[in-house]
């Protein structure tokens, strides 16, 4: 994983978490929010963001996750940690590492999809 996003997987735990103040990750939340005026990225925009990419491209992920997004940083944990839980976390981790190194992906899913993201 790159500096952008923390993955802790371990025998006990299981979250991945990043920090919405990085100045790349508010880059690409202004650029949201030039898209979308809704589209405010703080760390519970961020949640409904994934929620939704998630939805469509990988809901098996959103079965096992537990949302702890704050103002400024979006985190979720998985409380069952076990084979399949580990590497769904990892899949996770890839998926937004994938999406903030290919920013033009989050911009046109915002576009298609911006009517239904339930915005904080």
């Amino acid at each position: 994983m790159s500096d952008l996003v923390n993955v802790i997987i371990s025998d006990e735990y299981l979250s991945v978490s990043f920090d919405v103040a990085q100045p790349k990750i508010m880059a690409i939340g202004g650029k949201m929010n030039e898209i979308c005026e809704e589209a405010y990225m703080n760390g519970y925009n961020w949640e409904a963001f994934l929620n939704c990419y998630l939805d469509e491209n990988a809901p098996e992920i959103l079965d096992v996750i537990e949302s702890d997004p704050e103002a400024e940083m979006y985190s979720v944990f998985i409380e069952e940690v076990n084979d399949e839980t580990r590497a769904l976390a990892k899949k996770f981790g890839e998926i937004i590492e994938d999406l903030f190194a290919n920013e033009d992906k989050i911009y046109s899913f915002l576009k298609d999809n911006a009517g239904e993201i339930e915005w904080d």
